[in-house]
C-alpha cells in the first residue's frame, strides 16, 4: 500500500516542478537565486549522507532530506532542459528523470508514510540497532533488517550506519529478530530464531567493532 502511495506523491511532485519550469520567467529573480542554491545543497548533503552512511537521529527528518534532495534534483533537472539545443537537454532529462521512479529510489521514500519505524533500541558504547520491516506477511518475500548504527557522543543528533544485516521469514522468524553487543564489548550479534517447524537454533552474525 505504501508503494502506490509513494509513487503518486511523486509524480504529483514532479508534476508540480514540472509547473513551475514553464512558469520559471515569473517567478522573481531572488527567489529563482535561492531556489538554485538550496536544491545543490540539498543535493549534495543527500549525496554526502549516503556515501558516508552518515544521517540525522530521526527517520522522519532523514526521509525528508531524502524528499527534498529528490524534489531538488527534479528541480535542477528542469532548469537545465530549458538550455539550447532544448530537443536534445530534454531528452537527456527523460532519461535521467526515470531512475527517479525506480525501487532503490522509491522504497526509502515510503518511510515518509509509514507510522510502524521502530525507535532505535540501545546497546551501549554509543552503539544502536533498528529493526525495520519489510514485506507483510510470513512468506519469504517479508523480513527484517537489522541496521546497527554508532551515535557519536560530540554530536548525538547524528548517526552512521555500520552494519544492515537482512533476515527473511523463510530462514528464521525474523520479526523477532534483535541484536545484542558481546561480553567482551568488541563484537555484537545479530540474532534471528528459527520457526518451531526448523528445530531449536537460531542464525547469528557477529560483527567486530572498529
Amino acid at each position: 500500500m505504501l508503494v502506490p502511495i509513494t509513487t503518486a506523491t511523486l509524480a504529483l511532485l514532479t508534476f508540480g516542478i514540472l509547473l513551475l519550469r514553464i512558469f520559471w520567467p515569473r517567478v522573481p529573480a531572488t527567489v529563482r537565486f535561492y531556489l538554485i542554491r538550496t536544491a545543490g545543497v540539498l543535493v549534495t548533503v543527500h549525496i554526502i549522507f549516503t556515501a558516508t552512511k552518515w544521517g540525522t537521529a530521526s527517520d522522519h527528518i532523514n526521509v525528508i532530506i531524502k524528499w527534498l534532495a529528490v524534489a531538488s534534483y527534479e528541480l535542477l533537472l528542469m532548469l537545465f532542459t530549458r538550455l539550447r539545443p532544448r530537443w536534445l537537454t530534454s531528452i537527456c532529462g527523460v532519461i535521467l528523470l526515470v531512475p527517479i521512479f525506480a525501487s532503490s529510489v522509491l522504497l526509502p521514500l515510503t518511510y515518509l508514510f509509514d507510522p510502524s519505524i521502530n525507535k532505535p533500541t540501545s546497546l551501549g558504547n554509543d552503539l544502536s540497532y533498528q529493526r525495520v520491516l519489510w514485506g507483510n506477511d510470513s512468506s519469504a518475500n517479508s523480513g527484517v533488517n537489522i541496521i546497527i548504527s554508532y551515535h557519536p557522543r560530540f554530536a548525538p543528533f547524528l548517526r552512521r550506519s555500520l552494519w544492515d544485516v537482512p533476515f527473511n521469514n523463510q530462514q528464521c522468524n525474523a520479526r523477532a529478530a534483535f541484536a545484542v553487543i558481546g561480553p567482551d564489548h568488541k563484537t555484537v550479534l545479530a540474532r534471528c530464531p528459527r520457526w518451531p517447524s526448523q528445530g531449536p537454533g537460531t542464525d547469528d552474525w557477529v560483527f567486530t567493532l572498529p
